[in-house]
């Protein structure tokens, strides 16, 4: 493709100009594949990208005042990746790879993957952004509402983000971008960490439970 640029250049204007667009026709073609290839490794390896987003947000919203609870369980719905507490508000963060060619879309404000809807997906992921929010709130005294967030890492999404069945869909970073930008309260760092640690007590590693109560509301 490089050659080819660079012949019809040449012809057309002269040597210099065609030898310019045959390097800028590589270097997008290669980047344009290694980008393909970057967004795929995490399926390639067999894994579903929470590892990846931990170092992630450790790298950034931890160190711009939130607060991240990692891989802890829900009651009735398992395990979660992440909760995200910052001064927007309080984030479920799931995570998951498909296939590089599969297509997630919204329709009618659903989702569809393939084609097809993702209704026991949907419910776990509601479901457990629900209850986290509900145990939290029962802790806290306060109304803690919790967004639930797909991370996606891999597979094609028809625009990113977009919002199917009530759960946000974005690669990665634009998860985080689309969390900053859109909060929904507006908590304190005191407020922030008493929700966090709430979240702590009330969802345990492996079905554990704390014994000591965390700070609640006045």
């Amino acid at each position: 493709m490089a050659g080819a640029m660079g012949i019809m250049c040449s012809l057309l204007v002269n040597a210099v100009f065609g030898l310019v667009m045959m390097a800028l026709v590589a270097i997008a073609d290669t980047y344009f594949h290694w980008r393909g290839h970057n967004l795929s490794s995490v399926w390639r390896r067999g894994l579903r990208g929470d590892e990846r987003m931990n170092r992630i947000l450790r790298y950034t919203l931890e160190r711009r005042g939130h607060r991240v609870v990692y891989a802890r369980t829900v009651p009735g719905h398992g395990t979660i990746d992440q909760l995200v507490v910052g001064p927007g508000g309080a984030f479920l963060v799931q995570n998951d790879a498909w296939h590089p060619e599969a297509e997630l879309s919204v329709h009618g404000g659903k989702l569809f993957i393939d084609g097809r809807t993702q209704t026991a997906m949907v419910k776990a992921v509601t479901g457990a952004a629900a209850t986290a929010g509900a145990l939290i709130s029962q802790q806290t005294g306060m109304d803690v509402k919790v967004t639930p967030i797909m991370a996606v890492h891999g597979g094609r999404l028809t625009k990113a983000p977009f919002t199917a069945d009530g759960i946000v869909f974005a690669t990665p970073f634009k998860a985080l971008r689309w969390l900053r930008k859109h909060p929904h309260a507006d908590y304190s760092p005191a407020e922030v960490e008493m929700i966090a640690q709430a979240a702590i007590h009330r969802l345990p590693i492996g079905g554990r439970t704390m014994t000591s109560a965390p700070p609640t509301a006045a």
